[in-house]
């Protein structure tokens, strides 16, 4: 199927008070998976690459030309997003490799810097017909600004996106990256709060850190992007180590990774029709 655009999701999934999943790819197995539990559950789906994932394979081009060609092979509308870039020459190099949006991180610079740099790189990505997404504070797990107690203000919010042009902006509503066990507890008064002041999608990232009914509850109060990796690499590193207790003498990678990749794709499947199926409330 030709691939589609993550703009072209998030508007869809916004008009109808619903969220998109946006699962992380770590390496060819995970967009394999990721691409499998999308046509397993029918609905749409944006794989992300980070720039942690970029510095890992030691470049751009050859995990993105990948994801790339998964993604125009798969029967399911998929999407591909560069997530977490702080490095604007990256952004310019997603967009010409063929991704359709990027999320261009500036917040760990003071809130003045992080406006003008975002601003400039929004030029750029919509110059491109592309769509980008930005991060007012840091989210937490990365030194930042998702740590308990800190919140995203809706009136620096709404003065942040006029000032930058952003099309989706993640949000610090009390989710946290890297996060392994699912007991964080989302600001659900102020997701509303947020999404009646915004004209525009937000995104939940450090989803990991939360069950599935707070997730739920995030959706039905506004949320529309769901940004989800940790768990994800939970359950594809549990399959593989259950496949290796197993046979502790296979030496063939195929065999564990076949078992984690079958894993990540049920949970993926799983997730995508947990985040579609939340009750819609937005008016």
């Amino acid at each position: 199927m030709p691939l589609v655009t993550t703009g072209e999701l998030l508007l869809e999934a916004y008009a109808a008070s619903r969220a998109v999943g946006a699962f992380n790819v770590l390496h060819l197995e995970t967009a394999e998976a990721l691409a499998a539990g999308a046509e397993s559950s029918g609905l749409p789906l944006i794989l992300q690459i980070s720039q942690n994932c970029v510095e890992f394979h030691g470049d751009l081009r050859p995990i993105t030309d990948a994801t790339l060609a998964i993604a125009r092979n798969s029967t399911a509308r998929l999407a591909v997003h560069l997530d977490h870039a702080e490095s604007e020459e990256l952004v310019d190099r997603a967009l010409e490799a063929g991704m359709s949006s990027v999320m261009f991180d500036a917040s760990r610079l003071p809130y003045a810097q992080n406006v003008a740099r975002t601003a400039a790189v929004a030029a750029r990505v919509h110059r491109h017909g592309a769509t980008i997404e930005a991060e007012l504070g840091e989210v937490g797990g990365k030194d930042g600004v998702h740590a308990p107690g800190v919140r995203t203000d809706p009136e620096e919010a709404a003065r942040f996106v006029a000032g930058t042009g952003i099309d989706a902006l993640a949000v610090a509503v009390g989710s946290s990256h890297a996060m392994t066990r699912r007991d964080a507890q989302l600001d659900h008064a102020l997701i509303r709060r947020l999404d009646e002041r915004l004209d525009l999608p937000l995104v939940l990232h450090g989803s990991s850190g939360a069950s599935d009914e707070e997730i739920a509850a995030a959706i039905a109060e506004g949320i529309t992007k769901v940004n989800v990796s940790t768990h994800l690499n939970a359950a594809f590193t549990v399959a593989v180590r259950e496949r290796l207790a197993v046979d502790p003498a296979v030496v063939d990678s195929r065999r564990y990774l076949g078992a984690g990749r079958t894993a990540l794709s049920a949970e993926a499947a799983r997730l995508q029709l947990l985040f579609a199926g939340a009750e819609p409330s937005r008016v």
